[in-house]
């Protein structure tokens, strides 16, 4: 177990944590939150041995092996699945003194060395280590063919997924995760929660992203007032637990005060009387010893909304047969072709409309965003825009974009030159930029404050349109919950990527997927598209989308804002072909299924015709004799690797199985 025995640390000048007791279990999944500077990145720092409390100690077991994500990545010409793969620390030195071994002059006690390595080998797992790196990588949103790129070719963000394949490739006891969901999409994301719910060890989460800890954690540790409190449960339940005590405490702090008013009245009146004189004195005993209750304070809540747009032209938009995607250009900037990331596009916006984009990552929904906007033009086809139509766009890199020189401010007011510099103060105050902050340079602001300056300048444009491609990076949950509301209450029409699934639920009514180079309807909730992500990404099932039996083929023109309710069942028939059309969905879930069941029962065939063809020359007397000795070796090697094999496709065979009665059930 993790065990805080009276910690406190300082940063500089600043106190983050006094005199702090806390434990924490073997196996607990726990979600580290509190306000940015609270102190969770400095905890992780202690843990991590990078950081020494000021007083007290944190005590774990000294054999556990603890994994994180590396800060930083090298522009190494090293491929990234090769990277990946040295996260499993273990399993390289023991390459590495592999390949010393085998490198060095043949004795017996050089045989006997490469032996142990190689049955040291085959208990990290090495024969399918590869296999592990691909499906991590995969998972996390690189194809094969990005796998043998070197890092120095990835961006920043990207870079930062291979050091979290690191730290999951790592064998580890502790997993410390500092919003690891900062760089990745929806569907690396809940790859990423899955990967996560099954991890044996003891895991801690700093994260943003409410459904991310609702789906993994089971304890919330939340820094506040330099204190850690342990709550049992998921972010909701939190919530719940926070709000409840909330409550207590300010009904017991309005009872201590009427208590305290009564006996201050008392000693007020009678101390001067001789008669009541021993009682006024035990009352001001009384006071002296009453403790001082604060109140729980809530954090300072944010908040914000969008004005009413100046106009609403319906439709907003229309593209007919429109291919998005991007010109090909040599080396002299002249255009040599095309690149079509999505075709076929016949898509309309109508007033009030809030649409949700899904797809997985590299689909084209960031291409197809930029083309509504007018970032990209269209390769072929034609979008026509309604007179007046206002955009607001929330691009991906949208904070990159700012001039870190300059401040909000300057910011505002090159977009309102002509509005009153108080009016513009005023505006952005209301976004938590007071004082001397509106006139500061942005570079030393948070990637929250930045972000936070991004969306004030969407806001004043008043549009009537706002196409948000992940707008809630580096928004910490308060602010996020403040966008998630002001959307909420917007009254344009709004198209968003996001993966913050809280975000989706609360301000979208419709979806509509990029997938296949083409835009279509989603008929389903996320709670589908986290089913359809698994049976198609993950290789476990139909690449059917939900909205299958509707006809996908079908050009998708947006029509109206929300779908109108579905009728009831008038009569017998209709149900039939409502079961009909059941049945079918079930047989192409079941399909792929038994599909692959019958390739694992013959891999599994296979295996045990293997182990038994070594079980049986390590059954021969002669094996054992020393002239034998390297090739006992390589046998028990691989009778360890065919068990651990077996096991392993076994367990694949009871989990699609299970997957089966589910389905029947």
């Amino acid at each position: 177990m993790i065990r805080f025995l009276n910690v406190s640390l300082m940063r500089g000048t600043k106190p983050l944590l006094e005199g702090v007791d806390l434990t924490l279990n073997p196996g607990d999944k726990i979600g580290l939150i509190g306000a940015n500077g609270a102190g969770k990145s400095s905890l992780f720092g202690m843990l991590r041995g990078e950081l020494h409390p000021d007083q007290g100690e944190i005590d774990f077991p000294a054999k556990w092996r603890m994994a994180y994500v590396a800060q930083e990545t090298p522009p190494l010409e090293r491929a990234a699945l090769d990277y990946a793969i040295d996260g499993d620390v273990h399993l390289r030195k023991l390459e590495a003194e592999l390949a010393r071994l085998e490198s060095e002059p043949e004795s017996t006690e050089n045989g006997i060395a490469i032996g142990e390595i190689y049955s040291a080998l085959a208990d990290a797992d090495a024969y399918t280590v590869q296999s592990r790196g691909e499906q991590l990588l995969l998972g996390l949103g690189f194809s094969l063919s990005q796998m043998q790129q070197p890092i120095a070719s990835f961006s920043g963000g990207w870079r930062m997924r291979l050091n979290l394949a690191q730290a999951l490739m790592c064998p580890s006891d502790l997993l410390l995760l500092d919003e690891p969901t900062n760089h990745l999409d929806l569907d690396a994301i809940i790859w990423l929660e899955d990967w996560l719910k099954r991890y044996a060890g003891t895991l801690i989460i700093i994260s943003h992203d409410r459904d991310f800890l609702d789906e993994i954690v089971n304890v919330i540790v939340h820094i506040d007032e330099r204190r850690l409190k342990r709550y049992s449960g998921n972010y909701s339940g939190f919530e719940r637990q926070r709000a409840a005590q909330m409550i207590l405490a300010a009904g017991a702090l309005a009872k201590q005060q009427r208590q305290r008013a009564h006996l201050e009245s008392f000693v007020n009146r009678f101390k001067a009387q001789a008669s009541k004189a021993r009682q006024a004195q035990s009352r001001m005993k009384a006071l002296e010893k009453m403790e001082e209750l604060a109140p729980l304070r809530a954090a300072a809540e944010f908040s914000f909304e969008f004005r009413e747009p100046l106009s609403a032209p319906n439709p907003l938009l229309v593209m007919e047969d429109v291919d998005a995607g991007y010109h090909i250009l040599d080396e002299h900037g002249d255009k040599v072709g095309d690149k079509v990331i999505v075709s076929g596009i016949k898509f309309s916006l109508q007033i009030g409309q809030r649409i949700g984009l899904l797809g997985v990552n590299g689909a084209g929904k960031s291409t197809l965003i930029k083309t509504i906007a007018g970032e990209l033009m269209p390769l072929t086809g034609d979008a026509t825009l309604g007179k007046g139509l206002s955009i607001g766009y929330f691009a991906q890199h949208q904070v990159e974009m700012l001039r870190h020189d300059e401040s909000p401010l300057w910011h505002l007011a090159k977009i309102a030159p002509t509005v009153r510099e108080q009016e513009l103060r005023n505006f952005l105050g209301g976004f938590n930029f007071p004082g001397n902050m509106v006139t500061s340079p942005i570079r030393p602001f948070s990637g929250g404050e930045k972000a936070r300056l991004a969306l004030a300048l969407i806001v004043w444009q008043r549009p009537n349109l706002l196409l948000l491609d992940e707008p809630t990076n580096h928004l910490d949950l308060e602010t996020r919950e403040a966008l998630t509301m002001a959307l909420a209450q917007f009254e344009g029409t709004l198209v968003v990527v996001s993966h913050d699934r809280h975000l989706l639920r609360a301000t979208t009514d419709q979806f509509i997927i990029v997938a296949d180079g083409k835009l279509q309807p989603f008929d389903g909730d996320l709670d589908d598209y986290k089913d359809w992500l698994f049976q198609t990404k993950l290789g476990k099932g139909t690449t059917v989308l939900p909205a299958a039996g509707k006809d996908n083929k079908t050009a998708f023109p947006v029509a109206t804002a929300v779908a109108a309710p579905a009728a009831p069942v008038a009569d017998k028939k209709d149900q039939k072909r409502q079961d009909a059309e059941q049945r079918q969905r079930t047989a192409a879930l079941r399909k792929p299924i038994e599909g692959k069941i019958k390739r694992l029962e013959e891999q599994i065939a296979k295996r045990n015709e293997q182990k038994a063809e070594v079980d049986g020359k390590l059954g021969e007397a002669s094996i054992y004799e020393a002239a034998n000795k390297a090739k006992l070796k390589t046998l028990l090697a691989d009778q360890s690797f065919y068990k651990k094999d077996l096991a392993q496709l076994e367990a694949e065979w009871m989990e699609l199985q299970e997957q089966l009665e589910g389905l029947a059930a």
